[in-house]
């Protein structure tokens, strides 16, 4: 029998697809969640993506947190001062101690008192020395504008950011609140957005076409809710030419149901359990 026909028959004609891995708040199972920590143990483990959110000070610093104000879950700091970040400085925000709490949520995830919340510029600073894209969060809320800047604001800031970086191929922005994909698209038509859904479980937004949503808005790619990803849904994602990133899963019966629906990434809290368990299924 000729090589040629020996290594077809030992090699696979088709590898298996790779799930990307990206990083939710960094590794929040782990480490305080949306800090330089957990991102350094996120990045630490090979993700592919570190995913995060932004929010804006009243000096316009785009900082990491996923709430609009500093979270007393997760944060302690002096009293007196207000909790909104929208009308805390940069230096106040950084008084906050944002390791010292361990989330109730996570009874595995390790403190590391005097952790303060990162800007965005400190984020792309440590991710320029490393092979690994950025999914990142605006939190904008069209109910309280007075929480951020616009959209278009919004958009600017980050793309600004990036770009002064060197990093905007590696940009991958998201929102619940599209109108700020729409602002980016306007301001550089090539970067990546990704459409997230639902901001609730509600019927009515179950019962949404978010791919077909996400596809005539002009978007590459749909983050739906773990629990609304299908095998029908990825399907015609990926024949309409989006990819499919849920959130935010941290079970493997989770993970099961994702890699046969054949999803493109996935999010969860828990990078290091769901890397191992892909390469354990061959797809890393």
């Amino acid at each position: 029998m000729k090589l040629a026909v020996l290594l077809a028959i030992a090699i696979p004609m088709t590898a298996a697809p790779k799930i990307f891995v990206h990083g939710h708040r960094g590794a929040r199972a782990a480490m305080p969640e949306n800090t330089i920590p957990a991102f350094e143990y996120a990045l630490a483990q090979g993700v592919d993506a570190l995913e995060l959110d932004l929010a804006v000070t009243k000096d316009n610093v785009l900082v990491v947190s996923h709430d609009p104000e500093m979270n007393s879950k997760i944060c302690k700091g002096p009293e007196g001062l207000p909790r909104t970040i929208r009308q805390l400085t940069l230096a106040q925000v950084k008084q906050f101690d944002c390791g010292s709490l361990q989330n109730p949520e996570f009874p595995k995830q390790k403190t590391v008192p005097g952790t303060r919340i990162p800007t965005f510029a400190e984020v792309l600073k440590l991710a320029k020395k490393h092979k690994v894209d950025l999914n990142v969060e605006t939190k904008i809320f069209p109910a309280k504008p007075e929480l951020t800047p616009s959209p278009e604001e919004f958009a600017k800031l980050v793309l600004d950011e990036v770009r002064k970086h060197k990093l905007t191929s590696r940009l991958i922005l998201q929102s619940f609140d599209w109108r700020t994909l729409n602002a980016a698209k306007k301001l550089d038509p090539k970067v990546r957005l990704s459409a997230l859904h639902p901001t609730d479980m509600s019927d009515a937004a179950r019962k949404r076409d978010y791919v077909s949503e996400a596809k005539a808005a002009g978007y590459g790619i749909v983050s739906p809710h773990f629990r609304l990803t299908t095998k029908a849904d990825v399907a015609r994602a990926h024949s309409l030419g989006l990819q499919v990133v849920p959130w935010t899963a941290n079970e493997p019966k989770i993970w099961d149901a994702l890699i046969e629906a054949e999803v493109d990434a996935i999010i969860s809290d828990d990078p290091a359990a769901l890397i191992a368990y892909l390469k354990q299924k061959g797809l890393r």
